[in-house]
C-alpha cells in the first residue's frame, strides 16, 4: 500500500445496521466525534457508526426486491384515460 494517500483521519470503523443488527468493520474517514465505540472480534475497541441501509438489508443485493407490473399498471392509466375522455366530452 503507498503511503500518505490516505487522509489523517482514516481508521477502521463499525458500522452497525439497524435494520438487521449485521456489522462490518471498515476503514473510513467519517466524522464521529463525540460517539460511542464497541468491541470487535479481535478484542480491541472501534468507533462505532449505526445506518438504517446497509448491503446486508438493502433489497437490491437481498434479493428481496420487488418486480413492478408495468403491464398491469399500463392498462389501469389507459381504462383511466379512457374514462375521463368520456367525462370530458
Amino acid at each position: 500500500m503507498k503511503k500518505e494517500i490516505h487522509p489523517e483521519n482514516y481508521r477502521p470503523v463499525i458500522f452497525v445496521d439497524n435494520s438487521n443488527g449485521e456489522r462490518f468493520l471498515l476503514g473510513s474517514t467519517i466524522n464521529i466525534e463525540g460517539t460511542e465505540t464497541d468491541k470487535w472480534t479481535d478484542g480491541k475497541e472501534y468507533p462505532l457508526v449505526r445506518v438504517d441501509v446497509s448491503s446486508a438489508s438493502h433489497p437490491f443485493y437481498t434479493g428481496q426486491e420487488k418486480v413492478m407490473d408495468t403491464a398491469g399498471r399500463l392498462e389501469k392509466f389507459k381504462a383511466r384515460a379512457a374514462k375521463a375522455g368520456k367525462k370530458s366530452k
